[in-house]
């Protein structure tokens, strides 16, 4: 079984195919998270209504898994979030990476104290830290 055949082709010119769609995903992937300029043939402002969709559905995620850092962030979470997300070229890989990434980010700046060595502040809240027992099953 062969692949699509390409005029003037072969390998040579499907790897230049594919390196050309590589790039052209690179730059949709950079004005989605960067806030770069849009490639060509993309209505530039769908791609920004798409960019701030994204931006405050990580910024969203970030602030339940870190609240210590939305906390820091305070009312400027939205601006403070966006310029995080505007100084990385590419978002970590993943939710917990990105949270963990912001509060860095935060801590660099002086808008958040470093960890302490007793853990995180709101885990002093958690039931079985106030004298409760663990859910079924949760080793103390």
């Amino acid at each position: 079984m062969t692949g699509p055949q390409v005029p003037g082709g072969g390998v040579a010119a499907t790897d230049e195919v594919r390196r050309r769609l590589a790039e052209a995903q690179g730059r949709v992937v950079a004005a989605l998270v960067t806030g770069a300029e849009p490639p060509e043939g993309f209505d530039p402002e769908r791609m920004r209504v798409q960019a701030a969709s994204l931006l405050a559905k990580r910024r969203g995620i970030v602030a339940r898994l870190r609240p210590d850092a939305a906390a820091a962030a305070g009312p400027d979470l939205a601006a403070e979030y966006a310029a995080y997300a505007r100084s990385r070229s590419t978002p970590p890989p993943g939710y917990r990476a990105d949270a963990d990434d912001f509060a860095a980010w935060l801590r660099a700046r002086g808008r958040m104290p470093a960890p302490s060595r007793k853990g995180r502040w709101w885990s002093r809240l958690l039931p079985w830290n106030a004298g409760g027992s663990r859910p079924g099953g949760w080793p103390d």
